[in-house]
């Protein structure tokens, strides 16, 4: 389903109690990687901040709620829930770059953090539409 490149993690569950993703640990910090799937399942009771990081901008995943470049991230918190436990997923062309945007977070204290693994290519490998198409 998944492959962590540099770490294991642990299993997480969503408000139904099904698995989710698996926990990345960077530098004592953590945040969730999470499958195209795991987002699919997600985005039908959508109750998470939704950000596009990839640069240049090449499109959105449906229900996209903002784009901050993932190297801008930090200079852009104020766009972002004042409780830095609020749900947000990060994603962008291939998973890369909303990793590093994801520890970035993390690294700032935020605590509930998820990267769509794969990113917008996934996405769109898996059949799903992007926003507009």
């Amino acid at each position: 389903m998944m492959i962590l490149s540099a770490c294991q993690g642990s299993a997480k569950t969503d408000q139904t109690g099904e698995s989710l993703g698996k926990t990345v640990s960077t530098k004592g910090d953590e945040y969730l990687d999470i499958s195209v799937d795991d987002l699919e399942t997600m985005l039908e009771n959508k109750d998470f901040l939704m950000v596009n990081v990839h640069i240049p901008f090449e499109g959105d995943i449906p229900k996209t709620d903002m784009s901050i470049p993932y190297d801008e991230i930090e200079q852009h918190l104020d766009q972002l829930p004042s409780d830095k436990n609020a749900p947000i997923v990060l994603y962008c062309r291939s998973g890369r770059m909303s990793a590093i945007a994801a520890e970035t977070l993390v690294g700032l204290g935020y605590t509930n953090i998820m990267n769509l693994v794969g990113g917008f290519n996934a996405w769109q490998n898996a059949g799903l539409p992007m926003k507009g198409e």
